[in-house]
């Protein structure tokens, strides 16, 4: 089993997520190890839809309970489907953060990241060894992510187990 990393980053604006995006890209990091999730102003609907934006990405918009219309690209909107369907989401987090803490994030930075979610900022997130989320942190830290936490992934088929 190939050990998971991510780097979570808190970016202000969808601006500075895409200079992260790109900057990673331009580094040769792999784009589909990447996911990003964020308000969604351009519609008030509850299901927007699901499809692949290129770079091999898909996103999914939806409205979240506690957080409204968002959009979710990479790796965590197979987490954050999860989460939608277990029937008592945990600790009180949204959807969003039932997936994050699922991932094994803790729950203090998970309401962290639910707040700045909440917050109308971005959260970027790059999975891979821990090498490979080294190298994703000092490029995303380059493009001035308000907050960045390394993390370990814990695998899903492990964590059911436990």
């Amino acid at each position: 089993m190939v050990e998971q990393n991510a780097v979570v980053a808190m970016c202000n604006t969808h601006t500075e997520a895409q200079a992260a995006i790109k900057e990673l890209n331009h580094a040769a990091f792999n784009v589909k190890k990447l996911s990003i999730v964020g308000k969604d102003y351009h519609t008030d609907k509850h299901v927007v839809g699901y499809y692949n934006a290129g770079h091999g990405m898909k996103y999914w918009g939806t409205a979240i309970t506690g957080i409204g219309p968002v959009l979710i690209a990479g790796p965590l909107l197979g987490w954050v489907l999860g989460a939608l369907e277990e029937t008592v989401v945990t600790g009180g987090f949204t959807a969003i953060g039932t997936a994050l803490n699922n991932m094994g994030i803790p729950k203090d930075d998970v309401l962290s990241y639910e707040t700045a979610l909440k917050s109308s900022k971005f959260i970027l997130l790059a999975h891979g060894t821990a090498e490979e989320v080294a190298h994703a942190q000092s490029i995303i830290q380059a493009k001035r992510a308000r907050s960045i936490g390394a993390h370990a992934i814990v695998d899903r088929e492990v964590r059911a187990a436990t």
